[in-house]
């Protein structure tokens, strides 16, 4: 079903005025289009990229790479490699331009040198220059054609204070620059004045989250205090100078914390009386309609107007792709038409708003322009209250045809470096290449009637969610929420009221009593007991092997469908207690907050997936032949021992225990003994969901008693262990040795740790590396199987590398766990700590320490170590050191970097950050790890999507939360029997 935007009063005025704009930019078309053979290489590129969907994909990812070359080599290297993907169809110039057999030939450098130039000239068409002196001069030929401006510091990754501070005092300095060049500007009233009132010559446009490098809405309150500081600087200064200050909107995920810190600071009586400065509103966002009304409500209650920026948005394909990801709902309208009709519900409700607002419509949109100054011509808005803006070198003719009709026009002008400046110009080119652009369509030569008819809104209902894999995971709490957030808190202030309590095996359906307890701890705060917990004895852990060896045969033969129906139960409970099972993590193993959440969502995802993998295994497959039925089918192995680690203390838990048990094997869980409250809680759960006594076993106890004595015992079938590798080598070794009266092999499923390496090479995107070595080195403070515990630097951007990641290391927050704005919290214990800190002393003997950061007190925390310089075979950069300790090694090339990465016992996880397709193209068939992140951090593994697990010594068995998992608790049987009859059989398809 299609719905007819409502044509309004307005339409006929709007068509009027487009038509007008429209033909003042169309003029000398065919002289252009006589002249597109000739046309500059830059030209050309943008040409090609239009019309070939593959091309412009690899010309795109080639330009974003460029400025971390350095050669003309290593730029004629990689044009090849781009380009002469198969999946490119070139051109015939660019064909003949490619063909050259070395890289460092002449062909090959006057290549590097053509395409290196285009590019450059394109990102000048875009970036209105590379520093201050080149901006000024930029302004001043706009201001020569009746334009005003507002400037942008491109760069947009700060993963360091320092980058942070270094934003606001260029930002500074550009005000102060650009006010001192003011004043040798002679006055154009048509942009300096409106209304007898005067309009600032200077505009700065600044992002919000730059002024902080750990801005998070989770940490609302530590994110908004700290970028307050800033703020209120800035705005002081540009006062005191007589300048204006915009704020861009930025991701989908900071807008409601900006929009919140705004409307605050701009209350207060310092700034409650300016009107110079500026919010912005993306007309693609499902919800910023909403956000438009209020912001006007919030604007009368002020007293004082202020300039909203109305945008389309540019984060588009980010925002998909990152809600697809996520399972969240599409933040952006799906359908280019929506976001334009959307524009201009809201272009009106500002302009009839004009006696509290400052309307600034910013688009390339001949209509979407057309449609503002209809609107503001029939109600007479006043012109210091409406003005028009396009960005730099996106609507030049627009913004000329705008100037001739007498409108105040504002041009957006990013300036920068070309390296940081990269991002920006590739957003910018995907907009004006993309089939839905109004610019492309322009020069297409598009119907007029086509190009300014009312946008048409397909029904949402037909909208597309962008997920297209089969198994649908658990969506994660999106903190970016206030209703989130708060709930968050308020199961905090629960769960504390229930700290201290004793929590009893569980033995054949009865929670009993045992003679030995011990205290588990908050690492954060060690004086806190999070819980009692009961320590089986060896007499009771036999008596839960015979309540399981009694339960086995009913449970067998329960329906596998009856089976995963439970397990379905089980993560609908999860769902439910969500809130609350991430507080017992954060309390009882340190794990901060969000990371907390994303564990219960896999526990979760275990129970969906594995219910799904054994309907699908139940089914079996058929061999049949005529006249005999063969049949391949599986059944349930017995008694499953499940020996969990503290480090995942619900999802790895749940994972090995749901797997046993929905494959039809009853099954004990020894929990480590740090993590054996959250494991109790698991147990409610899975009671609560209905498995049935002695069918699941909850026996917390020593893992020198109780899981010797479970590992050795001739009734287990199955053990699945997650932890050490010097236990689950002596766990492979037990179970091997057949013990009296058993009567089969025992399965070991054994997940042992990792030595992780991320390799870094010389055109990786520097911003995206440092921040996902960070996050993988330090999040959870390295004790995550997957964690990073070496980056492997390529020498070109070794010092480079180190001194980046330095800075963004020490600008995380160390602290309790349960504060939202830690990213590093404590290790699990005095006996971790220790540990770790032995090989802290270990790395000082061997490598440069690069940084040490200190550490509070009052828990078992250690402060992130990073070691440079570091051997490949030191100590550090061979042994699993679980904390949050970085050995960082200088290679030569990317085929040293690989063996140095392969080069210990383990294989487990693995990275590599690179933009070139060879690198990548050898990193996945060469280097030896389990599971392979290619730019991006390593882990965070999700179920169905990445199946986790390892080989060498990180491990034996097969992956978690991947097809072959259930088929280790499982013995397959073939069942063949002969149908014929005295020569007779059933034949399919006779009569």
């Amino acid at each position: 079903m299609v719905l007819q935007v409502k044509t309004s009063t307005y339409e006929a005025k709007t068509q009027e005025i487009a038509k007008q704009l429209l033909a003042a930019t169309q003029e000398n078309r065919s002289f252009f289009s006589s002249l597109r053979d000739q046309m500059r290489w830059d030209d050309k590129l943008l040409a090609w990229a239009m019309s070939n969907p593959g091309l412009r994909v690899q010309l795109f990812r080639f330009i974003d790479t460029l400025p971390a070359l350095h050669s003309k080599s290593e730029i004629a290297s990689h044009l090849q490699e781009y380009l002469g993907d198969e999946s490119v169809e070139l051109p015939t110039a660019l064909k003949g331009m490619l063909n050259f057999a070395n890289p460092d030939s002449m062909p090959g450098q006057v290549a590097a040198t053509t395409v290196g130039t285009a590019v450059e000239t394109l990102a000048h068409k875009y970036i209105s220059g590379e520093n201050i002196k080149q901006v000024i001069k930029t302004v001043e030929r706009l201001r020569k054609e009746k334009m005003a401006f507002t400037i942008d510091l491109l760069g947009e990754a700060v993963i360091t204070e320092a980058e942070a501070q270094s934003y606001l005092e260029r930002y500074l300095e550009l005000i102060q620059q650009l006010v001192e060049a003011s004043k040798n500007w002679t006055a154009i009233p048509a942009i300096d004045e409106a209304d007898g009132e005067p309009i600032p010559k200077v505009q700065v446009s600044v992002k919000l989250t730059a002024f902080y490098s750990q801005f998070d809405p989770l940490d609302a309150k530590g994110s908004e205090e700290r970028v307050s500081d800033r703020i209120r600087i800035l705005l002081r200064r540009a006062q005191e100078l007589g300048a204006a200050v915009h704020f861009d909107m930025e991701q989908y995920a900071y807008k409601d914390i900006t929009l919140s810190i705004l409307k605050k600071l701009l209350l207060e009586e310092e700034f409650r009386q300016r009107t110079d400065i500026g919010i912005t509103i993306q007309a693609y966002l499902r919800d910023s309609e909403q956000d438009t009304k209020d912001l006007i409500s919030w604007l009368k209650e002020r007293g004082y107007p202020l300039t909203i920026r109305l945008v389309k948005g540019a984060y588009w394909d980010q925002e998909t792709i990152k809600a697809a990801q996520k399972h969240w709902p599409q933040p952006v309208y799906n359908d280019k038409a929506a976001t334009d009709a959307n524009f201009e519900t809201i272009t009106q409700l500002l302009l009839e708003n004009h006696q509290y607002v400052y309307s600034a419509i910013g688009s390339h949109n001949v209509r979407s322009h057309a449609r503002a100054i209809a609107i503001a011509e029939s109600l007479n808005v006043p012109r210091r209250r409406f003005e028009l803006q396009v960005l730099y070198g996106m609507g030049d003719k627009v913004a000329k045809a705008l100037v001739d009709r007498g409108y105040r026009v504002r041009v957006y002008c990013p300036y920068g470096e070309l390296l940081p400046g990269m991002a920006y110009l590739i957003r910018r080119l995907l907009e004006n290449t993309a089939n839905s652009s109004f610019l492309r369509q322009n020069m297409e030569n598009r119907p007029i009637e086509e190009l300014l008819a009312p946008p048409i809104v397909k029904d949402a209902k037909n909208e597309n969610s962008g997920v297209s894999s089969s198994f649908l995971g658990a969506a994660d709490s999106d903190y970016a929420e206030e209703e989130v957030r708060t709930k968050a808190a308020q199961a905090f202030q629960s769960i504390r009221q229930q700290l201290g309590r004793t929590y009893l095996p569980l033995i054949n359906g009865e929670y009993v009593n045992t003679s030995e307890f011990i205290d588990s701890l908050n690492p954060s705060n060690f004086s806190q007991v999070v819980g009692k917990v009961g320590l089986m004895s060896v007499e009771q852990t036999q008596q839960a092997m015979q309540a399981a060896k009694a339960a086995f045969p009913g449970w067998r033969k329960t329906p596998a469908k009856q089976r995963a129906d439970i397990l379905r139960k089980a993560g609908d409970l999860m769902e439910l207690r969500r809130a609350e099972l991430s507080v017992w993590i954060v309390l009882e193993v340190g794990k901060p907050v969000k990371e907390a959440d994303a564990e219960v969502s896999e526990a979760i995802d275990f129970c969906r997936y594995y219910a799904d993998e054994i309907e699908r295994l139940d089914e079996g497959v058929n061999y049949d032949i005529p006249g005999e039925i063969n049949r391949y089918i599986y059944q349930p192995r017995g008694i499953a021992v499940v020996i969990s680690p503290w480090n995942f203390p619900l999802a790895i838990a749940c994972g090995m225990t749901v797997a046993a048990l929905v494959s039809g094997n009853c099954t004990l869980l020894k929990p480590a003994e740090t993590s054996s409250v959250i494991a109790a809680k698991l147990t409610e759960i899975l009671v609560d969901a209905g498995f049935p006594k002695g069918v699941f076993q909850y026996v917390p106890g020593k893992g020198s008693q109780v899981g010797a004595y479970l590992v050795n015992h001739p009734d287990t079938h199955v053990i699945a262990f997650t932890g050490s590798q010097e236990v689950g080598c002596r766990i492979y070794a037990d179970a091997a040795i057949l013990k009296p009266g058993q009567k089969h092999m025992k399965r070991v499923i054994a997940e042992m740790g990792g030595k992780n390496a991320i390799i870094v090479d010389e055109s990786a995107d520097l911003d995206q590396a440092v921040v996902g070595v960070v996050q993988s080195a330090f999040g959870y403070s390295g004790q995550k199987c997957s964690a990073a515990s070496r980056v492997i630097v390529l020498e070109p951007i070794y010092d480079t590398f180190v001194q980046r990641l330095v800075q963004a290391t020490k600008s995380l927050n160390i602290g309790e766990a349960e504060l939202p704005s830690t990213q590093v919290g404590p290790v699990i214990d005095a006996n971790a700590r220790d540990r770790i800190r032995e090989y802290i002393e270990k790395g000082k003997a061997e490598a440069e320490v690069a940084l040490e950061l200190p550490a509070p007190e009052q828990g078992y925390f250690i402060g992130p170590v990073i070691f440079s310089e570091v051997s490949p075979n030191a100590v550090i950069s061979q042994e699993e050191i679980f904390g949050p300790v970085l050995a960082v090694i200088r290679v030569k090339d990317f085929q040293e970097a690989l063996a140095v990465a392969n080069g210990t016992n383990y294989a487990l996880t693995g990275g590599l950050y690179s933009r070139t397709p060879s690198h990548i193209q050898q990193a996945q068939t060469e280097f030896e790890v389990g599971n392979l992140y290619i730019n991006r951090n390593i882990t965070g593994a999700i179920v169905g999507r990445q199946p986790f697990g390892g080989f060498k010594l990180s491990g034996v068995g097969s992956k978690a939360g991947g097809p072959d998992y259930l088929l280790q608790f499982l013995e397959p049987r073939a069942v063949t029997e002969n149908i014929q009859r005295q020569g007779f059989a059933p034949i399919e398809g006779a009569d």
